[in-house]
């Protein structure tokens, strides 16, 4: 008798091994090693290291998922890595002039990854490309598991649509990105440092109230996350700066807000050095600009 139980065992193994190749068992031991280096990235606070680094981590990730094409957790740190490579260091330029037209193909590489994993959990490219009716639907049946998708994928999408204001058909596209985007917020408004907050505020702060902006709400969003992140993640105070408080032509906050990322200490949190130290070159940057916009 043991010895068929045994025999039944190893039939179990190799269907196992059968259905899992050797390089997709591979990239899935390597996780902890990419894991690890995304923690890396996030504590760098050396933004010349940082740019020359992302390119071949993104190249690295990109090599994994061709092994390994379902694997979800690869697809998501893939958007997440052309997201902060776009907005850090191609958006406005670091080692190389400012390319938003670039950096709108960067972004829109990061959303096709995030979707791709939506698609797996039944949202897939007809829902997105149908009736929003549909689509909100189709939302509104996903869970906690999905919300690594929908973060990046409104993200990434929402910024490819923001780089592409001069397109109609682009533009038409945001209600979508919005809706993935408050579902995060529905499941799980603190994921991603209260990313979703942060989302919200940039939305209701950019535009005018004749065009649906809504600068009380845009506040209460910005403050949210600030207040989730103990004011450590200077990013919320850049985009309240840079959408915010230039719509509605708020020089004094706009200033204020600005001279207090560059002025914040350099380990105020170490654990996201690197988007605090991209946050701290945006508002010199914005800076810069003050007299021209204002």
């Amino acid at each position: 008798m043991k010895k068929y139980l045994k025999f039944g065992f190893i039939i179990c193994a190799l269907t196992q091994l059968s259905a899992c190749s050797m390089s997709q068992l591979t990239v899935r031991a390597s996780m902890p090693m990419i894991e690890g280096g995304i923690t890396a990235m996030n504590q760098q606070s050396d933004l010349g290291i940082a740019a020359s680094a992302l390119p071949a981590n993104i190249s690295l990730i990109e090599g994994m998922l061709i092994k390994d094409p379902n694997n979800k957790e690869l697809r998501i740190y893939a958007a997440q890595a052309y997201y902060g490579y776009a907005f850090g260091f191609i958006e406005n330029g670091f080692e190389a002039p400012a390319d938003p037209e670039r950096a709108a193909k960067l972004y829109q590489k990061g959303y096709q990854h995030a979707q791709q994993v939506l698609s797996a959990y039944g949202l897939n490219d007809s829902l997105i490309n149908g009736e929003l009716e549909r689509l909100q639907g189709a939302i509104n049946n996903l869970d906690n598991d999905a919300v690594p998708a929908l973060f990046w994928a409104a993200s990434c999408w929402a910024k490819s649509i923001d780089l592409n204001r001069d397109k109609a058909k682009n533009l038409a596209q945001l209600p979508k990105a919005v809706m993935l985007m408050q579902r995060v917020l529905d499941l799980d408004e603190h994921y991603y440092m209260s990313g979703a907050h942060v989302f919200f505020g940039v939305y209701y702060g950019s535009r005018s109230p004749m065009l649906g902006g809504n600068y009380k709400l845009s506040e209460q969003h910005f403050s949210t996350a600030n207040e989730a992140n103990q004011n450590k993640l200077l990013v919320v105070k850049l985009l309240q700066a840079q959408y915010l408080e230039r719509q509605r032509f708020n020089q004094e906050t706009f200033h204020n807000l600005l001279t207090q990322i560059n002025q914040a200490s350099d380990t105020l949190y170490p654990e996201q050095a690197l988007i605090n130290n991209i946050s701290k070159y945006k508002a010199s940057l914005l800076l810069n600009k003050e007299e021209q916009w204002f």
